[in-house]
Protein backbone atom coordinates (compact mmCIF):
# COMPACT_ATOMS: atom_id res chain seq x y z
CA UNK A 1 0.00 0.00 0.00
CA UNK A 2 3.09 2.32 0.60
CA UNK A 3 4.18 1.71 -2.45
CA UNK A 4 0.75 2.35 -4.46
CA UNK A 5 0.72 6.03 -2.44
CA UNK A 6 4.39 6.99 -3.26
CA UNK A 7 3.84 6.15 -7.08
CA UNK A 8 0.20 8.19 -7.06
CA UNK A 9 2.07 11.22 -4.91
CA UNK A 10 4.73 10.90 -7.24
CA UNK A 11 2.50 11.34 -10.29
CA UNK A 12 1.00 14.56 -8.86
CA UNK A 13 4.18 16.28 -7.01
CA UNK A 14 6.37 15.72 -10.49
CA UNK A 15 4.34 17.68 -12.42
CA UNK A 16 4.36 20.40 -10.08
CA UNK A 17 8.24 20.64 -9.82
CA UNK A 18 8.71 20.24 -13.75
CA UNK A 19 6.03 23.42 -13.45
CA UNK A 20 7.93 25.12 -11.12
CA UNK A 21 11.29 24.68 -12.51
CA UNK A 22 9.60 25.67 -16.41
CA UNK A 23 8.87 29.07 -14.49
CA UNK A 24 11.98 29.39 -13.01
CA UNK A 25 13.83 28.82 -16.14
CA UNK A 26 11.69 31.50 -17.58
CA UNK A 27 12.09 33.98 -15.00
CA UNK A 28 15.83 33.44 -15.04
CA UNK A 29 16.05 33.56 -18.84
CA UNK A 30 13.73 36.85 -19.26
CA UNK A 31 14.40 38.58 -16.41
CA UNK A 32 17.56 40.88 -17.18
CA UNK A 33 16.15 41.77 -20.34
CA UNK A 34 12.57 42.53 -19.25
CA UNK A 35 13.65 44.88 -16.26
CA UNK A 36 16.11 46.71 -18.93
CA UNK A 37 12.89 46.93 -21.35
CA UNK A 38 10.97 48.41 -18.27
CA UNK A 39 13.97 50.87 -16.88
CA UNK A 40 14.39 52.32 -20.53
CA UNK A 41 10.81 53.63 -20.49
CA UNK A 42 10.26 54.58 -16.54
CA UNK A 43 13.88 55.76 -15.55
CA UNK A 44 13.69 54.69 -12.81
CA UNK A 45 15.74 51.58 -11.05
CA UNK A 46 13.23 51.04 -7.84
CA UNK A 47 10.11 51.26 -9.93
CA UNK A 48 12.05 48.94 -12.63
CA UNK A 49 12.41 46.49 -10.20
CA UNK A 50 8.80 46.64 -8.69
CA UNK A 51 7.60 46.81 -11.73
CA UNK A 52 9.70 43.90 -13.41
CA UNK A 53 8.46 41.60 -10.43
CA UNK A 54 4.38 42.72 -11.84
CA UNK A 55 5.11 42.02 -15.30
CA UNK A 56 6.47 38.37 -14.48
CA UNK A 57 3.08 37.94 -11.56
CA UNK A 58 1.14 38.75 -14.53
CA UNK A 59 2.64 36.71 -17.04
CA UNK A 60 3.00 33.50 -14.99
CA UNK A 61 -1.11 33.66 -13.95
CA UNK A 62 -1.63 33.27 -17.45
CA UNK A 63 0.87 30.37 -18.00
CA UNK A 64 -0.34 28.19 -20.67
CA UNK A 65 1.11 31.11 -22.50
CA UNK A 66 4.41 30.21 -21.58
CA UNK A 67 4.45 26.90 -24.01
CA UNK A 68 5.80 28.23 -26.52
CA UNK A 69 8.85 29.67 -26.09
CA UNK A 70 9.13 32.39 -29.01
CA UNK A 71 5.60 33.54 -28.33
CA UNK A 72 6.36 33.68 -25.09
CA UNK A 73 9.20 35.80 -25.20
CA UNK A 74 6.91 38.22 -27.54
CA UNK A 75 3.92 37.79 -25.08
CA UNK A 76 6.11 39.24 -21.77
CA UNK A 77 7.85 41.33 -23.67
CA UNK A 78 4.33 43.60 -24.33
CA UNK A 79 3.02 42.39 -20.96
CA UNK A 80 6.29 44.52 -19.77
CA UNK A 81 6.38 47.83 -22.12
CA UNK A 82 2.34 48.01 -21.26
CA UNK A 83 2.66 47.61 -17.11
CA UNK A 84 5.90 50.54 -17.43
CA UNK A 85 3.56 52.36 -19.96
CA UNK A 86 0.14 51.70 -17.17
CA UNK A 87 2.95 53.32 -14.27
CA UNK A 88 3.71 56.03 -16.22
CA UNK A 89 0.22 56.92 -16.66
CA UNK A 90 -0.87 55.99 -13.50
CA UNK A 91 1.85 58.76 -12.05
CA UNK A 92 1.34 61.31 -14.70
CA UNK A 93 5.00 61.52 -15.43
CA UNK A 94 7.97 58.99 -15.44
CA UNK A 95 10.51 59.58 -12.20
CA UNK A 96 14.39 59.15 -12.84
CA UNK A 97 17.30 58.76 -10.93
CA UNK A 98 20.94 58.35 -10.49
CA UNK A 99 22.26 55.37 -13.06
CA UNK A 100 24.92 53.63 -11.32
CA UNK A 101 28.52 53.18 -12.95
CA UNK A 102 27.88 49.62 -13.19
CA UNK A 103 30.18 49.08 -16.88
CA UNK A 104 32.87 51.55 -15.26
CA UNK A 105 36.19 50.85 -16.42
CA UNK A 106 38.54 50.38 -13.38
CA UNK A 107 41.13 52.19 -15.53
CA UNK A 108 38.78 55.48 -16.12
CA UNK A 109 40.57 58.70 -14.47
CA UNK A 110 38.21 60.75 -12.50
CA UNK A 111 37.73 63.54 -15.71
CA UNK A 112 36.35 60.44 -18.00
CA UNK A 113 34.51 59.63 -15.24
CA UNK A 114 32.67 62.80 -14.44
CA UNK A 115 32.40 63.30 -18.78
CA UNK A 116 30.60 60.17 -18.42
CA UNK A 117 28.44 61.40 -15.77
CA UNK A 118 27.58 64.49 -17.56
CA UNK A 119 26.63 63.05 -20.91
CA UNK A 120 24.13 60.61 -19.04
CA UNK A 121 22.76 63.34 -17.12
CA UNK A 122 22.02 65.05 -20.72
CA UNK A 123 20.80 62.37 -22.25
CA UNK A 124 18.28 62.30 -19.47
CA UNK A 125 17.25 65.53 -19.35
CA UNK A 126 16.80 65.24 -22.98
CA UNK A 127 14.70 61.76 -22.27
CA UNK A 128 12.11 63.55 -20.33
CA UNK A 129 10.86 66.10 -22.25
CA UNK A 130 9.23 63.14 -24.12
CA UNK A 131 6.17 61.80 -23.37
CA UNK A 132 5.75 58.39 -22.06
CA UNK A 133 4.97 56.93 -25.70
CA UNK A 134 7.35 58.99 -27.41
CA UNK A 135 9.94 58.12 -25.11
CA UNK A 136 8.78 54.22 -25.07
CA UNK A 137 8.83 54.39 -28.96
CA UNK A 138 12.34 55.71 -29.47
CA UNK A 139 13.94 53.36 -26.88
CA UNK A 140 12.19 50.26 -28.42
CA UNK A 141 13.17 51.46 -31.99
CA UNK A 142 16.68 53.25 -31.76
CA UNK A 143 18.17 51.60 -28.54
CA UNK A 144 17.13 48.07 -28.57
CA UNK A 145 16.94 48.12 -32.44
CA UNK A 146 13.65 46.31 -32.91
CA UNK A 147 11.70 47.40 -36.11
CA UNK A 148 8.70 49.58 -36.15
CA UNK A 149 6.40 47.06 -36.77
CA UNK A 150 7.51 45.04 -33.76
CA UNK A 151 7.57 48.25 -31.92
CA UNK A 152 3.87 48.68 -32.97
CA UNK A 153 2.67 45.31 -31.70
CA UNK A 154 4.43 46.63 -27.89
CA UNK A 155 2.72 49.86 -27.74
CA UNK A 156 -0.52 48.74 -29.38
CA UNK A 157 -0.56 51.06 -31.55
CA UNK A 158 -0.47 51.14 -35.47
CA UNK A 159 3.11 51.69 -37.66
CA UNK A 160 2.12 55.07 -38.55
CA UNK A 161 1.19 55.98 -34.84
CA UNK A 162 4.92 54.61 -34.52
CA UNK A 163 6.42 56.35 -37.00
CA UNK A 164 5.17 59.89 -35.68
CA UNK A 165 6.17 59.08 -31.95
CA UNK A 166 9.79 58.19 -32.89
CA UNK A 167 9.24 61.26 -35.33
CA UNK A 168 8.11 63.75 -32.17
CA UNK A 169 10.49 62.56 -30.01
CA UNK A 170 13.60 62.82 -32.49
CA UNK A 171 12.52 66.68 -33.33
CA UNK A 172 12.12 67.40 -29.49
CA UNK A 173 15.58 65.62 -28.73
CA UNK A 174 17.42 67.38 -31.54
CA UNK A 175 15.47 71.03 -30.50
CA UNK A 176 17.10 70.09 -26.86
CA UNK A 177 20.52 69.58 -27.95
CA UNK A 178 20.41 72.41 -30.27
CA UNK A 179 19.51 74.71 -27.26
CA UNK A 180 22.43 73.49 -24.97
CA UNK A 181 25.27 74.08 -27.56
CA UNK A 182 23.97 77.43 -27.61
Amino acid sequence: MKTAVYIEMSGVIEPGLELAERQNRFVSEHIRRVFVQIYRIVGSVADAQDLTQEAFIKALQHQDQIKDEQKAAHWLSRIATNTAIDFLRRNGRATFCEIQDTQASQSENPEQRVLRAEQRNYLEDGLRLLSARERAALMLRDVEGLPAEEVAKRLNCSKATVRSHIANARIKFRRYIERRKR
